[in-house]
């Protein structure tokens, strides 16, 4: 698997054979331990990673109300990463405000994912590169720090 663009086969492959890993009590990587404790998260998932012969190769259709699960948990270990190394510079403490805000770690990444996703959206409909500092700007704001 590409670690820094992955197809959407492998992220799915990924996602399916951590979650049978740990059905089966094997040992898992570090990487398979973190989108696990994404995966518990996310209990509305769980048939679907029970099920990964009928659903790896399931198209989600956004502007149908779907939500690709997929997608989400990717975006979960997006932030989880950006949050461990603090890229873009200022991601952690803005973070920790939310998880102060929200008293849970799960409430405090969707208001990150939110601004990810919407930095993503801009960034593919201007056709440019991702705007770290309208990023940061976004989560900010989540957080209640006025810029």
């Amino acid at each position: 698997m590409s670690l820094f663009n992955p197809s959407r086969d492998e992220v799915r492959k990924f996602f399916f054979e951590a979650w049978a890993k740990w059905r089966k009590k094997d040992v898992l990587t570090d990487l398979e331990k973190l989108g696990l404790h994404i995966m518990q998260m996310h209990p509305e998932y769980h048939p679907i990673l029970d099920a990964p012969e009928h659903y790896k190769q399931i198209a989600y259709y956004p502007e149908m109300g779907e939500t690709n699960p997929f997608l989400h948990m990717s975006l979960h270990l997006s932030v989880l990463e950006q949050i461990s190394i603090n890229q873009p510079i200022g991601i952690t403490p803005i973070y920790h405000k939310l998880l102060f805000k929200y008293q849970n770690e799960h409430d405090a990444q969707h208001d990150i994912l939110e601004c990810l996703g919407e930095t993503i959206w801009l960034a593919q409909r201007n056709q440019t590169g991702l705007d770290s500092e309208h990023y940061l700007t976004l989560v900010q704001q989540k957080a209640g720090i006025v810029t």
